[in-house]
C-alpha cells in the first residue's frame, strides 16, 4: 500500500493483535533456522575481511583452548608484521579471480604497463558495504584501471579465495580431505553496519560456495568489537599492555613512553609467532577478575575502515556480557590517513595529475601508498626525525611528461612547507607533517568516545579495550589516554591486530556468549488499523467497503537501543486482505528515532521487505490469521510464519538489499 496514490493494493495487510505481543525469551519454532546447540561441525573458522587486511583463524570443536591462525603469507612487507594479508584482489582481464592478497600485489606490481591497464585490481574495497547508501546485490565497484565489477563477485571471489586456504591448511593438518560440511564458518563485520550490509556479507558467502541457501546456520556473522570484547575477556596480565600503568606485563620494566610498550609487546608477538597458535586458558583473564557484576567497560575497535565503539556490562558468574549502549563509531579507520596523504599530494602536484597518474600508472601508485604504510606506521608523538617516503621512478617521470617540469620544481613552487625533496629522490615530511595527516581521522575517533562518555549508560567505566591494527599507532593510543585523563585504564592486547580473529572463533564455538544486544534501530510494518477519531489525523482515513481505515501506520516491532535478549522473538498476526493470495509482500521500515506513529514521518525509510509465501495453505477457515514471529537479539533479524487455520509452517524471508 503507498500512500501517495490511496490505491490499495493485494499485498495490504493490518494487524490485529494488541501491540505489547513482544513474546520475553519465547522459545523459538524449530523450523526457524538458529545457531545449532552443542557442536555438530568438527572446526570452526573465522574470517576476518578487513578493509585493510584479512584473514582466518580456526579451533577444533574438541580443543576450544587451542587457536590456530593461519600459515604465513608469501611476499610480506618489511616492517609490517604480515600475520594478515591485505586486502587486495586481482582479476584477469576476462574478469576470472586471479590472485588475493600479497600474490595479488605482486603479481600486478610484475606485469608490463600496457598490459597492466587491462588486469582488474582492487584495494580497500569493503568500505563500499559501509558507504553505500543503497546498497543492492548489483552494486558496482571500480578497479584500479577505473573498470567497473559486481561487488558481489568480488566478495564472494575473496570469501571462496579463503575457503580453499582453509581447508587446504585443514587437510593437510587431519592428513586428509577435510570436508566443508564440518565447518562452521564465521566472518566478521563492523557492529556499525546496518542490515543490508550484513546480508550483502552473507549473499556473499551463498555465492562463493562457502555455505549452501539450504544450511544457512552453518555460516554465522559476528560482529568485530564484540569478538574483541569476547577474546579480552580472556586475556591473561602479560598478554596485554595496560597504558594506565605504563607496564606491560611480560618481565619488561616499565617505561614512560607510549610507544614503547607497544614496541616490547610486538617483539613479545614476534617471537610467539613462530607457533601460530594461541592458547585461550579457560578461565576469567586475571584483568577480570577484578571485574565484579555489574562492571562495564568499552572496546574500541580501530579498523582500517571503521571504528566501532561497543559498551558491554559483565554478568557473573558465566561471565556473560550484556550490551549496554547500541553500538556507535563511523569511517574513521585508518585508510583515512591515506586519503589525507592523498589530498596533501594533490596540493604539491595536482588532482589533475594525480587522477591521470592513478589510471595510466595503476601499478606504481599502488607502490607509493605501500611506501607510505610503512612510514605511516613509524609515525610517533615525540618523534623528532623526518620521514622519508619513497617516489617511485615511474611517477618522477610521468610528472615530467605531464607537467613538463620536475617534482623538485613543484615542491619548492608549492606553498607546502613542511614536505621538502631530499637529494636521494624521496619526499622528506618533518614528524608535524606526518602527523597532521593523522589528526582529522583522529579527532573524528575522540569526538564519538568524548559523545559515548558522557552517556549516562557509559558512566564509570572500568576498562577501555583498544583493539584493531589502528590501536597499534602511539598516536591515537595518546590521543585517548588524554582524553581520558585517568577516567578509565586502557588497555591494549599485544597481538592487537589479531584480537578479532581470535574473538570470532570464540564466538563461533559459543554464540551464546553474548545475551543480551541493543538494537540500533526502530524497526516495524506498515499496516491499517480501524480509524480511531480524535486519535489519527483526518488526512490518513481511508474508506473501504464502508470500513473506516487509517493507513501508514507504523506497527513497531522493536525500538532503537532497547534491550533485546539472544533469541527473543516478537509476535504479530496479519490477515491477507483477499483470501486467495499467494504471497504476502510486507515493506519493514526502519528509524533512528525511538518512537515511531507513521510510516510516512520525517527520517522513516523503507529498509526491507518480508515475503510470506502462503501458497497451499488456503483453508475453509472464513478468516485467515498468519501469525508472524521475528527473531532480534542476534546479529541478524530473522523471520518465520504460520497459518493459524492449518498450523502449517509459512516460508518467510526478510530481503534488506531490494529496494
Amino acid at each position: 500500500y503507498s500512500s501517495n496514490s490511496k490505491v490499495l493494493k493485494d499485498s495490504l495487510l493490518f494487524t490485529h493483535m494488541s501491540h505489547n505481543s513482544r513474546t520475553e525469551q519465547m522459545q523459538s519454532p524449530s523450523s526457524l533456522y538458529q545457531v545449532p546447540s552443542g557442536p555438530s561441525f568438527v572446526v570452526v573458522v573465522a574470517i576476518d575481511f578487513g578493509t585493510t587486511s584479512s584473514g582466518y583463524a580456526y579451533a577444533f570443536a574438541k580443543e576450544p583452548e587451542c587457536i590456530h591462525t593461519m600459515r604465513r603469507w608469501e611476499g610480506g612487507d618489511p616492517g609490517v608484521s604480515n600475520q594478515k594479508t591485505p586486502t587486495t584482489i586481482l582479476l584477469t582481464p576476462d574478469r576470472k579471480f586471479h590472485s588475493f592478497g600479497y600474490a595479488a600485489r605482486d603479481f600486478y606490481h610484475d606485469l608490463d604497463p600496457s598490459e597492466s591497464k587491462h588486469w582488474l585490481y582492487l584495494e580497500k574495497f569493503k568500505m563500499k558495504l559501509h558507504t553505500t547508501a543503497n546498497l543492492s546485490i548489483n552494486t558496482d565497484l571500480h578497479a584500479a584501471n577505473g573498470k567497473r565489477v559486481k561487488a558481489l563477485d568480488i566478495f564472494a571471489y575473496a570469501l571462496a579465495f579463503f575457503k580453499e586456504q582453509a581447508l587446504k591448511e585443514l587437510s593437510d593438518q587431519t592428513g586428509g580431505e577435510f570436508d566443508n560440511s564440518d565447518v562452521r564458518w564465521v566472518i566478521t563485520v563492523p557492529a556499525i553496519w546496518k542490515m543490508p550490509a550484513k546480508q550483502f556479507m552473507r549473499e556473499a558467502a551463498y555465492k562463493s560456495g562457502l555455505v549452501s541457501r539450504e544450511n544457512p546456520e552453518q555460516l554465522i556473522i559476528s560482529l568485530e568489537p564484540e569478538a574483541a570484547s569476547i577474546y579480552c575477556r580472556k586475556l591473561r596480565l602479560h598478554q596485554m599492555v595496560d597504558l594506565g600503568t605504563q607496564t606491560t606485563q611480560n618481565g619488561f620494566s616499565p617505561s614512560d613512553n607510549v610507544g614503547s610498550g607497544m614496541s616490547q609487546a610486538k617483539e613479545h608477538v614476534r617471537r610467539n609467532r613462530q607457533s601460530r597458535t594461541f592458547l585461550v586458558e579457560n578461565v576469567i583473564g586475571e584483568l577480570w577478575s577484578e571485574l565484579e557484576e555489574g562492571d562495564r567497560y568499552v572496546v574500541v575497535d580501530c579498523g582500517g575502515g571503521t571504528v566501532d565503539l561497543t559498551v558491554h556490562q559483565i554478568r557473573l558468574p558465566e561471565g556473560h556480557l550484556k550490551e549496554l549502549y547500541k553500538a556507535s563509531g563511523g569511517p574513521y579507520g585508518s585508510i583515512g590517513i591515506d586519503y589525507e596523504f592523498e589530498k596533501l599530494l594533490c596540493k604539491i602536484f595536482g588532482q589533475d595529475f594525480i587522477d591521470q597518474f592513478k589510471i595510466k600508472r595503476p601499478a606504481a601508485w599502488v607502490d607509493l601508498m605501500i611506501a607510505f604504510e610503512s612510514r605511516k606506521r613509524a609515525a610517533a608523538p615525540d618523534r623528532t626525525n623526518p620521514l622519508n617516503i619513497n617516489l617511485p621512478f615511474s611517477f618522477i617521470d610521468y610528472y615530467k611528461k605531464f607537467r613538463g617540469h620536475s617534482v623538485e620544481h613543484a615542491l619548492r613552487k608549492s606553498n607546502v612547507d613542511f614536505v621538502k625533496w631530499s637529494s636521494q629522490g624521496m619526499l622528506r615530511m618533518n614528524p608535524d607533517a606526518m602527523n597532521s595527516l593523522f589528526k582529522p581521522t583522529i579527532d573524528h575517533i575522540i569526538q564519538h568516545l568524548t559523545e559515548l562518555f558522557e552517556k549516562p549508560e557509559v558512566s564509570d567505566i572500568k576498562f577501555l579495550f583498544l583493539v584493531g591494527g589502528f590501536a597499534e599507532s602511539p598516536l591515537l593510543q595518546q590521543a585517548v589516554q588524554n582524553m581520558l585523563q585517568g577516567r578509565s585504564r586502557i588497555i591494549i592486547p599485544h597481538d592487537v591486530g589479531l584480537t578479532i580473529l581470535k574473538g570470532a572463533v570464540l564466538f563461533g564455538l559459543d554464540p551464546s556468549v553474548i545475551k543480551v544486544r541493543r538494537s540500533p534501530l526502530t524497526y516495524g510494518v506498515g499496516v491499517l488499523n480501524r480509524f480511531v477519531e480524535g486519535k489519527h489525523p483526518p488526512e490518513k482515513l481511508l474508506v473501504k467497503d464502508g470500513t473506516r481505515w487509517c493507513t501508514d501506520v507504523f506497527d513497531t516491532f522493536i525500538a532503537a537501543d532497547q534491550s533485546v535478549a539472544l533469541g527473543e522473538m516478537v509476535k504479530r498476526s496479519y490477515t491477507p486482505a483477499k483470501p486467495s493470495q499467494q504471497v504476502i509482500v510486507i515493506h519493514v521500515y526502519c528509524s533512528e528515532k525511538e518512537n515511531v506513529s507513521f510510516i510516512s514521518e520525517p527520517g522513516v525509510r523503507k529498509c526491507g521487505t518480508l515475503r510470506l509465501d502462503v501458497s497451499g495453505t488456503e483453508s475453509t477457515a472464513a478468516r485467515r490469521e498468519i501469525q508472524t514471529l521475528m527473531q532480534f537479539g542476534d546479529t541478524e533479524i530473522r523471520a518465520m510464519a504460520v497459518d493459524v487455520s492449518t498450523g502449517r509452517t509459512v516460508k518467510a524471508s526478510i530481503d534488506f538489499l531490494s529496494h
